[in-house]
């Protein structure tokens, strides 16, 4: 059974209030989401938040919806359910700090997931070309709550952007300026080990949203051709 097999089965029908359904509290509280699965929760936890992204700048466009639909893969039989959450969450009173706090609770023996799931947010947010600045500040703050520090943030947001930019690739690898080239190798090689696809299912995220957790290795490996061919030499040989 897919994720989103499970994902139906769970959210159940908002006409007939079956399922965590049968009220909005419920659709949208972490708390509920743990019978469908790790995986299931991440992908209802980056449904919610991205709605909560969508929002952020006090806008809600047509665009941003279409953005996730494009970015997250749902099949035709689940697609209105997973809209329904969406707006839900778009209309929720509650903070997008709620959710994000549960988040971070029921994730929290795993921060690698929590990192997958704030991936998933940087890749729907720059499916327009560009990030907005609200929805950096947005990034920030939920990345804050998920306990990540500022430095780890910068080197996360620094994946998701072109190097022609100017992005340091050090920054992007996490590495200190000028470091040697035995230790970029290392962490280049611990970074591919990170996202390999058996690797991120055994974490809770889904197979089908593991073209979305694993977006930033395109910059990883960009940084890492970078120094390769201009500012590290010895790493060639």
């Amino acid at each position: 059974m897919s994720v989103w097999d499970r994902l139906s089965s769970m959210v159940g029908s908002f006409s007939q209030r079956t399922g965590v359904a049968g009220s909005l509290a419920n659709a949208l509280d972490p708390d509920n989401w743990l019978p469908g699965g790790k995986d299931a929760a991440f992908t209802l936890a980056l449904i919610a938040l991205s709605a909560k992204m969508a929002v952020s700048d006090g806008v809600v466009q047509a665009s941003e919806l279409r953005a996730f639909q494009r970015t997250v893969d749902i099949p035709s039989a689940i697609e209105h359910q997973v809209q329904k959450v969406f707006e839900l969450a778009q209309q929720d009173v509650a903070g997008y700090e709620f959710y994000a706090r549960k988040i971070g609770r029921f994730f929290f023996d795993s921060p690698e997931t929590l990192e997958h799931v704030l991936d998933g947010l940087f890749h729907i947010a720059s499916a327009d070309g560009m990030i907005h600045e609200s929805e950096l500040d947005y990034l920030k703050s939920v990345s804050s709550i998920f306990g990540f520090d500022a430095a780890r943030f910068e080197q996360i947001a620094s994946q998701h952007v072109v190097l022609d930019t100017g992005v340091d690739p050090y920054m992007v690898l996490g590495l200190a300026p000028n470091a040697p080239a035995a230790e970029v190798r290392r962490v280049y090689r611990l970074l591919v080990a990170e996202h390999h696809p058996d690797r991120l299912i055994a974490k809770g995220v889904p197979e089908e949203l593991i073209d979305v957790a694993t977006a930033r290795m395109a910059a990883i490996n960009q940084a890492y051709g970078k120094l390769t061919r201009i500012q590290v030499p010895a790493l060639a040989s």
